[in-house]
């Protein structure tokens, strides 16, 4: 804990837990058995139990890693079984049975553990730097409301953007759901790709699996859908564009957008898509309507800008280097933290 966001009056300390460097805070209630070790002094809500070694008989960050194993919070939840604490308190940690090497072992697998969040915080910190950039970058690199040119340019592109409705230069078409989809849902590992909201990639912009599929029969009463085509959630993560990798079919909760004239660079249109600029078009032209999600007649009388197709082939590989790096830095994070459970689960009794 390096930080709080509020703090209290000293006359308040009385009635609270002071806490200093070194101690260890358990939660007891919300995150559920989750230890931190203090790194600055202050005091403690109640949603917390202070564990300090007076006597130093633990290393502290093995004590720290000790007390967050599934081992302990599976003591925490034995013992509180079928009484009615619904969270920690002192007597039932206190009653745990905690098992610990020589203090010589303790620092080794301290260290080692600390190791892992460290890197953990590396990739996360360089995850949210990137992410910052890229929001940046979407609004500095396309024309704002009323202007011709973006603020930031690649070297060697000048002149005014186009710009035309959307719907004027690709074609726009809802996804569908055959009904009741049970009937059409297979394991058939020979049946269609079936992408629905939650199949979008946290990270990224590529559609690349599914986790259903659907029978063949189906595919009258939905859309079909290519590698290279775009879709666009019309719903949940409003207005999230997607590039499709793979063949398949979409849930209504999707528009398909196909560039047959190839009009677009495929990356630079996908990101264009997903500015503030153009969410900002969307709920507009569906203020004050009984819309409540995306349809293709707004999304294509929205107003699109765009440069050159190399100037677009340009921008579109910034942004999909950025997506990269994104999705390097949270595959080492998920790498990292299976590591240490796996670790945490295998190094203590």
């Amino acid at each position: 804990i390096t930080r709080t966001k509020e703090k209290i009056k000293t006359e308040g300390l009385s009635k609270t837990r002071e806490v200093h460097p070194g101690d260890l805070i358990l939660s007891n209630s919300m995150s559920f058995g989750r230890p931190y070790i203090m790194a600055i002094d202050g005091c403690i809500h109640d949603g917390w139990l202070l564990i300090r070694d007076n006597e130093k008989r633990f290393d502290l960050k093995y004590l720290c890693y000790m007390l967050g194993t599934d081992m302990m919070l599976s003591q925490y939840k034995q013992m509180a079984a079928g009484s009615t604490v619904n969270n920690l308190n002192k007597e039932l940690v206190g009653n745990t049975v905690v098992k610990y090497p020589s203090p010589e072992e303790q620092s080794k697998m301290g260290d080692y553990f600390s190791i892992f969040d460290n890197l953990i915080t590396l990739h996360q910190r360089k995850c949210d730097e990137t992410k910052k950039l890229k929001k940046c970058m979407l609004q500095k690199m396309f024309p704002k409301e009323g202007e011709k040119v973006p603020e930031i340019r690649f070297s060697g592109f000048t002149g005014d953007w186009k710009q035309r409705k959307l719907g004027d230069m690709v074609i726009i078409e809802r996804g569908g759901s055959p009904r009741p989809i049970d009937k059409f849902i297979t394991e058939d590992k020979n049946g269609l790709n079936w992408v629905k909201i939650g199949d979008a990639p946290e990270q990224g912009n590529y559609i690349t699996r599914t986790k259903e599929k659907i029978k063949t029969e189906g595919l009258s009463k939905t859309r079909e859908v290519h590698p290279g085509d775009l879709i666009l959630s019309n719903s949940m993560s409003f207005g999230r564009p997607y590039i499709m990798a793979i063949d398949g079919c979409i849930h209504d909760g999707w528009l398909l957008i196909r560039d047959h004239e190839k009009k677009f660079d495929l990356k630079y249109l996908c990101c264009m898509l997903g500015t503030d600029m153009m969410l900002f078009q969307y709920k507009q032209m569906a203020a004050g309507s009984t819309v409540n999600n995306l349809n293709k007649e707004l999304v294509g009388n929205t107003v699109v800008k765009y440069p050159s197709p190399a100037e677009q082939s340009k921008i579109g590989v910034y942004f999909s280097t950025l997506d990269g790096i994104i999705t390097l830095h949270k595959k080492k994070c998920d790498e990292l933290r299976n590591i240490k459970k796996f670790m945490l689960q295998n190094m203590f009794i």
